[in-house]
C-alpha cells in the first residue's frame, strides 16, 4: 500500500520537490503540441506565400551558366568526343553521337539552366524580412519537435528520479501494507538502500562497459548514465538518512513478516533481479533492462501526464455531478454500483491506467454507493472494479502500447473489439452482483428514500442534468478550438497533450463559477474554493508522488522481465502443442501469473517478447491473444499477492472503513465475509475464460 507521510509539508519544500516535475510535465506537453503547431504554420505560410514550402529552405544558387555560347559549348564536346574516339584499346568508349542531337541536349541544358536560375532569383526576391521572420518561427517551433525525440529520454530519467525521490522521501511507494512500527520503517529503509545501491552499482558498470567498447559513446546517452548514477547515489543517502531517523509515531516493536510486507515492491524486484544478475557477473545487467525503458521514452512520459489527468480530475466537481443525476431514480446498491463500475470505464481509458482512476475518484465512488444501501464488501468490490474495465476502451495507453510494439494488431483492432468485452465484463459484474444481493439498508440510505418518497423522478433527473449543461460546453468548445486552430482531434495519440488543458480549463470555470455565485450570496453555504494556482500546486504535488511510485514499479517490473528472458525460462515452453486449446490453456494461466506480480505496461514488454511470438506460431490470432492477454492482466491487477486496485481502494477509503468491513460481516458466509475480493475474482475470471475459449469453440461450431 502507499506509505503516506502524515505531515504538513511546507508550501517551500513542496514547490522545491514538485516544480522541476510540474515544468518537465508543462513541457512535454508543449513539445507534442509543437508537431501541430508547427503543421498548421506549414499550411498558413503555403496558403500566404505560394511555394512557402521552397521559400523556407535556403537557396543554392545553380552552377550552371545560362548565358553560355552554344557554338562554342558543341566545338568543346566534339573535340573531346574525337579525342575518346581515338583511344583504340578503350573497350567501354561510348559511340560518337551526331552534332545536331548534341546540340539540341546543349540548347535544352540551357533552358533548363535558366529556370533554376530566374528560380533562384525570385526566391531571393520573395524571401522578405517577414517571410524571414515567419520562416524563422515555423523552423524553432519544428526544432522543438526535434528536441522532444533527442531529449525523451533525459526528460524521463530527470522525471522519474525527481518523482521517485519524492515518493522516497514522503515514503509513498507502493508496498503490501503500510509500515507503521520502527521495525517496519527500519527494514523497508534498508531494502530501498540495498536496491538503489544495486542500482547505482549496475549504472557505473554499464558506463564502464559503453567506455571501454572501443565506440563513440552518443553525449546524450553518456548524459543520461551520469544522470542514473547521481540520481541512484542521492537516492542512497536518503535511505540512509530513513534508517538512522525512523518517524516520532511509529510504533515501537515489530514482526519481521510484517516489515518485509511494508517494503516497497520496487525495492523487492530490484533486489531478486540485481542478485540473479550479480551472481551471473553480469552487473551492468539491470542497467541495461533500465535503459531499455528509455527506448519508450514518449510513452512513458504520457504515463505521467496520464497521473497529472487524474489529478486534475480529482479535484474537479464533474464526477459528482455525473453521480448526482442517478440519485433521483434511487436505484438498488447493486444497480448503482454496476452503472458506478460501467460509467467510471471512460475516465478510466482517458486516465491511461486503472490505478490512476482509482486514485483520482475512487473515495467518491465507494461514498455514493454506500449512500445507496450497499454493504462495505461491495462497494469496496465496486471501488476496485472502478478502475478495470475502461482499460480496453479508445484511448487507453496500454492498447497503444501493444500496438506500437506489436505489428500485428493495430488500435483500431483492439479497440473494437475492446467494446465488446467492456460490455461482457460489465455484464458478468451486474449478473454476479445481482444475485450475490444482500438486503442492507444504512441511515443515509432510509434519508434518501423519504427525501424521495411522493416526488417524481423525472423532475428530479433533468434538474440533475442542468449543472453538467457547462461542462458539456466547455469540453465541446476547448476540443473545437483544438480541432479548428490546430486540427488535432482527441484520439489515443493526443489524448495525454489535450486533456491537461482540457481540464485546467475546467478547473479555472469552476473557480470563477464559485466566487459568481459566493457573491451573490443565494447559497451562503458554498464553500470558497482554493485558487486555481493552488490547485495547480496541490496537484502536481500528489501526482508528484504516484508518477514516482509507478515509474519505478515500472522500471524495476522491467528487470524482472530481464530476468524471465535471460535465464530463457520461457524456452522451456513446449515449441509445438496438440491442440490450439492446450496452447490458450498454459498461456492463460501464464498471463495471469505475470499479471499478478508485474505491472501492466512492464508486462506487455515482456510479453510482446517472450510469448506473443508463441502465441502466433499456435495458431492463436493475434488480434484474440491480446484481448486475452489484457484481461488477464486486469485479473491479475485485481489478485494477490499484490492486488494493486484493492491497495489503492484501501488507500482512498481509509482504513478505518476496511475494519468496519470485516466487522459487518462477522457471521456470515466466505462470500460476503470476502466479497471485496472474490466479486471482482469471479468476474474477471468468467470474462477471462469466455474470451480466451469463446472464439476458439465459435471457429470449431
Amino acid at each position: 500500500m502507499d506509505q503516506v507521510a502524515n505531515l504538513k509539508e511546507p508550501s517551500a519544500y513542496r514547490w522545491l520537490s514538485t516544480m522541476p516535475a510540474f515544468l518537465i510535465l508543462v513541457l512535454v506537453v508543449l513539445l507534442d503540441t509543437s508537431n501541430a503547431i508547427q503543421g498548421q504554420l506549414l499550411l498558413l505560410g503555403e496558403h500566404t506565400w505560394k511555394g512557402y514550402y521552397q521559400l523556407r529552405l535556403d537557396p543554392v544558387a545553380p552552377a550552371c551558366d545560362p548565358s553560355q555560347d552554344i557554338e562554342v559549348a558543341l566545338q568543346r564536346t566534339l573535340q573531346k568526343q574525337e579525342a575518346n574516339a581515338g583511344d583504340e584499346m578503350d573497350l567501354f568508349a561510348m559511340e560518337p553521337i551526331a552534332p545536331e542531337v548534341l546540340r539540341e541536349s546543349l540548347i535544352a541544358s540551357q533552358k533548363e539552366c535558366r529556370f533554376r536560375v530566374d528560380r533562384y532569383h525570385e526566391i531571393l526576391e520573395r524571401k522578405t524580412s517577414s517571410v524571414a521572420m515567419y520562416i524563422a518561427v515555423e523552423q524553432w517551433v519544428a526544432d522543438l519537435g526535434e528536441f522532444r525525440m533527442r531529449a525523451s529520454g533525459i526528460m524521463l530519467a530527470v522525471l522519474l528520479l525527481i518523482c521517485g525521490g519524492t515518493a522516497l522521501f514522503r515514503k509513498h511507494h507502493i508496498s503490501l501494507r503500510p509500515a507503521l512500527t520502527v521495525l517496519d520503517f527500519r527494514v523497508s529503509a534498508l531494502a530501498q538502500m540495498a536496491a538503489f545501491g544495486i542500482l547505482f552499482y549496475s549504472m557505473a558498470s554499464f558506463k564502464g562497459v559503453a567506455l571501454s567498447a572501443g565506440v563513440n559513446v552518443v553525449p546524450e546517452h553518456l548524459a543520461l548514465l551520469w544522470i542514473w548514477i547521481i540520481g541512484f547515489g542521492s537516492a542512497i543517502a536518503i535511505c540512509l538518512y530513513q534508517v538512522i531517523k525512523v518517524p516520532t509515531d511509529a510504533v515501537r516493536g515489530g514482526h519481521i513478516g510484517n516489515a518485509i510486507l511494508a517494503t516497497p515492491l520496487y525495492a523487492i524486484f530490484t533486489i531478486i533481479s540485481g542478485s540473479y544478475f550479480l551472481f551471473q557477473g553480469h552487473a551492468s545487467g539491470i542497467g541495461i533492462y533500465i535503459n531499455q525503458m528509455m527506448e519508450l521514452a514518449p510513452l512513458m512520459l504520457n504515463v505521467a501526464l496520464y497521473v497529472l489527468i487524474g489529478m486534475l480530475l480529482k479535484r474537479t466537481d464533474m464526477a459528482q455531478k455525473v453521480f448526482d443525476v442517478f440519485r433521483p431514480f434511487n436505484l438498488r446498491p447493486e444497480m448503482l454500483a454496476v452503472v458506478a463500475v460501467a460509467v467510471s470505464a471512460i475516465p478510466t481509458a482517458y486516465t491511461g491506467g486503472s490505478g490512476i482512476f482509482v486514485i483520482a475518484v475512487g473515495s467518491l465512488v465507494y461514498m455514493e454507493v454506500r449512500r445507496a444501501g450497499a454493504r462495505r464488501q461491495l462497494a469496496l468490490a465496486a471501488t476496485a472494479m472502478s478502475g478495470s474495465l475502461g482499460v480496453v476502451l479508445r484511448p487507453c495507453l496500454l492498447v497503444v502500447i501493444v500496438a506500437a510494439l506489436n505489428n500485428e494488431v493495430t488500435t483500431d483492432q483492439l479497440f473494437s473489439w475492446g467494446v465488446k468485452v467492456f460490455l461482457l465484463t460489465t455484464a458478468l459484474f451486474a449478473f454476479y452482483a445481482f444475485i450475490s444481493s444482500k438486503k442492507v439498508s444504512t441511515s443515509g440510505d432510509e434519508t434518501l428514500r423519504s427525501q424521495n418518497h411522493g416526488t417524481k423522478v423525472f423532475p428530479q433527473f433533468l434538474q440533475a442534468l442542468k449543472p453538467l449543461i457547462p461542462y458539456v460546453l466547455l469540453i465541446s468548445g476547448t476540443l473545437i478550438i483544438y480541432a479548428l486552430v490546430l486540427a488535432a482531434y482527441l484520439d489515443e495519440f493526443s489524448a495525454p497533450t489535450i486533456l491537461p488543458v482540457l481540464l485546467i480549463v475546467i478547473l479555472a470555470y469552476e473557480r470563477f463559477a464559485n466566487q459568481e455565485v459566493r457573491q451573490q450570496g443565494s447559497t451562503p453555504d458554498v464553500e470558497e474554493k482554493p485558487s486555481l494556482f493552488a490547485t495547480l500546486q496541490s496537484s502536481t504535488s500528489e501526482a508528484t508522488v504516484h508518477i514516482g511510485a509507478l515509474l519505478m514499479l515500472m522500471g524495476t517490473t522491467m528487470t524482472i522481465g530481464g530476468v524471465v528472458e535471460r535465464a530463457e525460462l520461457m524456452a522451456h515452453l513446449p515449441v509445438e502443442f496438440s491442440s490450439v486449446w492446450m496452447a490458450m490453456l498454459m498461456l492463460v494461466a501464464i498471463l495471469v501469473v505475470i499479471g499478478m506480480i508485474m505491472d501492466p505496461y512492464g508486462a506487455v514488454l515482456l510479453v510482446s517478447v517472450t510469448i506473443a511470438g508463441i502465441a502466433y506460431k499456435a495458431g492463436i490470432d493475434p488480434i484474440h491473444f491480446w484481448m486475452v492477454t489484457l484481461v488477464a492482466f486486469e485479473l491479475g491487477y485485481l489478485s494477490p499477492p499484490v492486488a494493486l486496485n484493492h491497495l489503492l481502494t484501501r488507500q482512498v477509503v481509509g482504513e478505518e472503513e476496511i475494519r468496519l468491513a470485516k466487522l459487518e460481516t462477522i457471521g456470515d458466509n466466505f462470500w460476503y465475509r470476502n466479497e471485496k475480493i472474490l466479486l471482482p475474482l469471479v468476474t474477471m475470471a468468467t470474462a477471462l475464460i469466455i474470451v480466451a475459449f469463446g472464439p476458439l469453440l465459435w471457429a470449431e461450431m
